[in-house]
């Protein structure tokens, strides 16, 4: 994979952020942001395959990857990711970018399209939408930050594959261990999960820190930017019914649909590669 290596201090100031530079030196800007407990390697295929037109950015949110841990568990939110990625496209001097984001990452994008609009060229939303399914929230507070103790690789690509089983049914298990190489690091030998297990507080029953209530009155207001979402026909967080929803009320909205994958699609599928590639050129 090539890349560069990008740290930058939070919008707070409080911590070292890390942030993966596909093809700096030209081409139209892509943010990417990851899910809840995901990190910027999840990006890796789709990054090499977009380099050739854009510049791709991949960002580690705090408390995962490469970024920092933040000492102070209330920080892990929404709102402050949002600040946290402004602060990234300054510091890299971009002043208008597309974004693809996964889940939590596109959460992340309605926030930044609603606070500084004209920052945003264009949205892709991986399997999230202003309405979270409760099947989904419940089944993603039953695991974060609560893995048993993993000793080796085999333990994790296992691990991996009880929790995502149900969304993608067809991998082996070279796919699951790949998948485990992407999500856990190796310390003293052993691999542990790449993230910071505090940020389970965010989604805690109640908490809006990473759960927000439904956001239909700031979708409403995102009408003038083109989004593109991208949803798993066996998504258990974006239900076919917000999906339509999320149609109805935007007039420069488009969208496919994964079949036999849930939450959420890779984005390494031949349908989403094709989306996602048309949406990009039609949003040049």
């Amino acid at each position: 994979m090539s890349y560069q290596d990008i740290f930058y201090t939070s919008a707070d100031k409080a911590l070292t952020l890390y942030a993966r530079d596909y093809n700096p030196s030209g081409g139209d800007p892509v943010l990417c942001l990851h899910g809840l407990t995901r990190n910027s390697a999840d990006f890796e295929w789709l990054a090499e395959h977009l380099k050739e037109g854009h510049r791709v950015i991949v960002a580690d949110q705090r408390g995962r990857g490469r970024s920092a841990w933040d000492s102070e568990k209330a920080r892990y939110n929404l709102l402050v990711y949002a600040q946290d990625m402004v602060t990234l496209l300054d510091h890299l001097n971009i002043p208008r970018v597309t974004i693809i984001g996964t889940s939590m990452g596109g959460l992340i994008a309605l926030l930044m399209a609603g606070w500084v609009p004209h920052r945003i060229k264009a949205i892709v939303l991986n399997d999230v939408g202003p309405k979270l399914s409760p099947e989904g929230l419940a089944r993603i507070r039953g695991y974060v930050g609560k893995g048993k103790p993993i000793t080796n690789w085999a333990e994790a690509a296992a691990a991996t594959q009880a929790i995502n089983a149900e969304a993608f049914p067809d991998y082996g298990p070279d796919d699951w261990m790949a998948f485990a190489k992407r999500t856990f690091v190796e310390t003293d030998g052993v691999p542990v999960p790449a993230y910071d297990p505090a940020i389970a507080e965010g989604m805690a029953p109640g908490s809006e820190a990473v759960a927000p209530p439904e956001l239909w009155e700031l979708w409403a207001k995102l009408s003038a930017i083109p989004i593109l979402t991208v949803r798993g026909g066996r998504s258990d967080l974006l239900s076919a019914e917000t999906l339509q929803r999320m149609a109805d009320a935007h007039p420069n909205f488009t969208s496919v649909t994964i079949a036999n994958c849930g939450h959420a699609p890779m984005l390494d599928e031949p349908e989403a590669v094709a989306a996602i590639g048309n949406f990009l050129k039609n949003s040049d």
